[in-house]
């Protein structure tokens, strides 16, 4: 990366993020990575819940435990936290004064929560009308689940993922599954930093901001995509099938000699190349196998083909005979192959963060490429408190120069 200092995106940008765990602390974290300013709010001696979901830590030996969960490292760096008990007048006087201060707030309480404390939507806009106020909740604003918790596993089941997810029933170990990650937490997350950057967009016409309203399973219906598309065109359930697509074939993991690759050949002159690849040059002359709706129809009988010629080569042999042909193929890696690829180092998505006390962690950075602007964030996450009376002096000074 280039020495020059660049600016982020949205430096200038004020944050409040009053949310907790995985979707609203990473559309905060987000927005902090494109240079946003972003002051968390967190209980008392407690913090944010994440903070005590740990091991792991971000060293063997932490030296402060409640700061150094993993978890809440990923959603949490570069933030400024700040201590107040929003039950008490004096956290909700602090809240406000910060609010009447910010451009956006974050929050994932339950519907109606804030509302007692007067930390609602309709409290805050009438003291800062250009407040753009993002709720982030399990079910949404409204409707008839809109008082229930929910959490991202919750929502992979209740929004038809897990149905699709996992190998079929009649396979041993067949099921469903959810996801190796909290997908509708960070699909959510990042809908709502779309939502909250359109409305600071439509906010410099009107002048105004807004209300929005981020459900994760709203989010995880959506993100159906084609397969809810192809149910609601149908009328027919999809089948869970492990690895492979339903639209094209061949596409599935395969086992090779010392480990497992996975394989998408997305049309017919792949399929060619592919058979040519691995020497199957009767199969490209099946009319079984030669059009991609007769492979799909086929697949029992194309798939031990396939495998057969996989399992006596090695993963690297298989990948050079397939991009030499130009298939999509991949291997499947674990973590540490991940992180020791070439390309993910060049593409320097690791990058190394000073700890307060000088040590140092490692951390994945955030993925957006801007040609002028910087979505580096080199900052640890921070200790409980440890921006509180900071921020207070800022908003009181800020309240003199407004007086």
């Amino acid at each position: 990366m280039s020495g020059e200092m660049r600016r982020g995106a949205l430096q200038g940008l004020r944050v409040l993020d009053l949310s907790r765990v995985m979707a609203g602390p990473m559309a905060g974290q987000i927005l902090v990575d494109l240079g946003a300013d972003v002051v968390k709010i967190e209980r008392p001696e407690r913090g944010d819940d994440t903070r005590e979901w740990a091991p792991p830590f971000m060293r063997e030996q932490p030296m402060s435990p409640r700061d150094e969960s993993v978890y809440f490292w990923t959603c949490n760096r570069g933030k400024r936290s700040v201590v107040a008990d929003i039950a008490s007048e004096a956290g909700q006087d602090l809240v406000r004064r910060l609010a009447s201060e910010a451009d956006v707030l974050i929050e994932n309480y339950k519907v109606g929560s804030l509302r007692k404390y007067g930390l609602d939507f309709g409290s805050l806009a009438a003291l800062n009308p250009r407040l753009v106020y993002c709720s982030i909740t399990g079910f949404g604003q409204t409707g008839p689940y809109s008082a229930r918790p929910g959490y991202d596993t919750v929502v992979q089941g209740m929004g038809g993922l897990m149905s699709i997810t996992g190998d079929p029933d009649s396979v041993q170990g067949g099921g469903p599954r959810k996801s190796g990650i909290a997908v509708a937490d960070l699909m959510t997350a990042l809908h709502a930093d779309v939502a909250i950057l359109a409305a600071l967009r439509e906010r410099d016409a009107s002048g105004l901001g807004q209300h929005l309203d981020l459900s994760l399973l709203d989010v995880q219906v959506w993100a159906l995509t084609n397969i809810g598309l192809g149910y609601l065109a149908t009328g027919k359930l999809p089948v869970r099938a492990g690895n492979r697509l339903a639209t094209v074939y061949p596409s599935d993991s395969f086992r090779c000699a010392d480990g497992d690759i996975m394989i998408i050949v997305g049309n017919d002159s792949q399929f060619q190349s592919f058979c040519t690849a691995l020497e199957l040059f009767d199969v490209a002359r099946d009319d079984r196998f030669t059009r991609n709706a007769a492979r799909l129809s086929h697949v029992a009988e194309l798939a031990p083909i396939i495998a057969a010629a996989l399992r006596t080569r090695t993963v690297a042999e298989c990948l050079a005979l397939l991009q030499a042909a130009g298939v999509p193929a991949s291997p499947i890696n674990n973590l540490a192959q991940v992180f020791d690829d070439q390309h993910v180092i060049a593409r320097e998505l690791v990058q190394s963060v000073t700890l307060p006390d000088g040590g140092v962690a490692r951390v994945v950075r955030n993925p957006i490429r801007m040609s002028r602007s910087s979505t580096e964030n080199p900052h640890s996450a921070p200790k409980l408190g440890e921006h509180t009376d900071q921020v207070i002096a800022a908003s009181r000074i800020l309240d003199g120069k407004s007086s």
